[in-house]
């Protein structure tokens, strides 16, 4: 099975690290145009620098910040123009996370603690979407995958009562889109990644845990052994490809568990 993307217009959100930095160099090396944005302009410029590309395939930088929807849609406006006017083929939607926070009592919770979460993780999400899909319409054809996270819910039952509810408006959303997109030719879909120490916060979590809770939580896991951004970009060139031609509004888990 040889998946390529030669020529195609591919945007990554939260393109700086992690699985975001993962999908970039995944779809650089088959070929894509690959756009990279993210809120993280330092570590974003790094990108150039670190991925090589392959079949024709570019890696352009754009810093923005998702949860405006002005900056989103000006973002892919600029993406358009760069491409001759061309729309985006693909989108896959990486950006979001805890943003700093940590578990706490519900009663503890501010609305800027609240709505931090939700902003990103599902305004972000739908600001994106939103932007991109008029493209996809005029073209009938579109490929949308969002990086949502059955783990993190569990992880989530300890306290961080947001990040629990918009990682589930994700796959909802997912499942929405792809029955009112699907009759213009684009779909829609998920992938949920096991639980990976690849940002501040979740290297915070992880070091949490101490060595006994590390080895337990591994031990839960089939595979054992926790999850990798490449492991995320594989699931996520499948679907994007013509191999997932009729699938749609699905969530893929990639967590090593039956």
């Amino acid at each position: 099975m040889d998946i390529a993307f030669e020529k195609q217009i591919v945007l990554v959100t939260g393109a700086a690290r992690g699985v975001g930095h993962a999908l970039c160099t995944a779809f650089g090396r088959r070929g894509a145009q690959v756009h990279a944005s993210d809120i993280l302009e330092p570590e974003l410029e790094l990108l150039n620098q670190s991925i090589q590309c392959d079949r024709g395939g570019t890696i352009q930088i754009h810093p923005a910040d998702i949860t405006d929807e002005t900056k989103v849609a000006g973002l892919v406006e600029e993406i358009q123009r760069l491409n001759d006017g061309r729309s985006i083929d693909i989108v896959v939607c990486a950006a979001g996370g805890i943003v700093g926070q940590q578990a706490k009592p519900i009663d503890e919770v501010t609305q800027e603690d609240w709505r931090g979460i939700i902003d990103v993780n599902i305004t972000g999400v739908f600001n994106v979407i939103k932007a991109v899909v008029p493209g996809m319409k005029k073209g009938r054809a579109g490929q949308i995958v969002v990086i949502s996270s059955p783990a993190g819910l569990r992880t989530s039952l300890t306290g961080i009562q947001s990040y629990a509810l918009s990682k589930a408006g994700q796959i909802g959303l997912v499942r929405q889109l792809a029955q009112e997109l699907g009759p213009h030719g684009i779909r829609v879909n998920s992938v949920a990644p096991g639980f990976m120490p690849t940002s501040p916060d979740y290297v915070r979590q992880w070091e949490g845990y101490g060595s006994a809770g590390q080895a337990a939580l591994k031990e839960r896991i089939a595979l054992r052994r926790l999850c990798t951004p490449e492991d995320v970009a594989h699931a996520v060139m499948f679907l994007a490809s013509h191999y997932a031609g009729f699938i749609t509004g699905q969530t893929l888990p990639v967590n090593g568990t039956p």
